[in-house]
């Protein structure tokens, strides 16, 4: 079995993000993976689904855990190309993420701005992976939005 590198599955949730881009929507992408397999696949649809909470990590997170059929993704890891927000974290802490990892940050809108943890103390988080590829592709979502 070929064992796949983290810039390999961020690849995976950038994927998702362009197709989040290419129907209009904030492109952030997700992709849960367990055992060197994905188990879920998302991308923001907020507008798409007139659903404020249908972020791409909520989306992936509920995907994940109709996979598994169980609520606690422990050794679940969680691509994301954006920080999460506040409710995706607080997602992410009720699943007990085992790990997250995210290309960008948020300075506006990610968790890490608020004082106290939001993640569940075990997840492992890490960042910065792709990011510039993550940040190219908001920055050309926002750009056409002022256009």
């Amino acid at each position: 079995m070929e064992i796949y590198s983290d810039e390999y599955w961020m690849n995976e949730a950038l994927k998702q993000a362009q197709i989040a881009y290419d129907e209009g929507e904030i492109p952030v992408g997700a992709v849960i993976v367990v055992r060197n397999r994905i188990i879920a696949r998302a991308y923001n649809q907020t507008e798409k689904l007139t659903d404020v909470t249908a972020h791409a990590e909520i989306l992936a997170i509920t995907a994940a855990s109709h996979a598994l059929g169980a609520k606690y993704l422990t050794e679940c890891k969680l691509y994301v190309t954006l920080e999460p927000c506040i409710m995706c974290a607080g997602a992410s802490f009720w699943s007990q993420l085992g790990e997250l990892h995210f290309a960008s940050n948020d300075p506006q809108r990610g968790y890490s701005r608020i004082p106290q943890p939001l993640l569940h103390p075990k997840t492992k988080v890490f960042s910065g992976l792709l990011e510039d590829k993550s940040k190219k592709l908001l920055q050309a979502f926002f750009k056409n939005l002022r256009n």
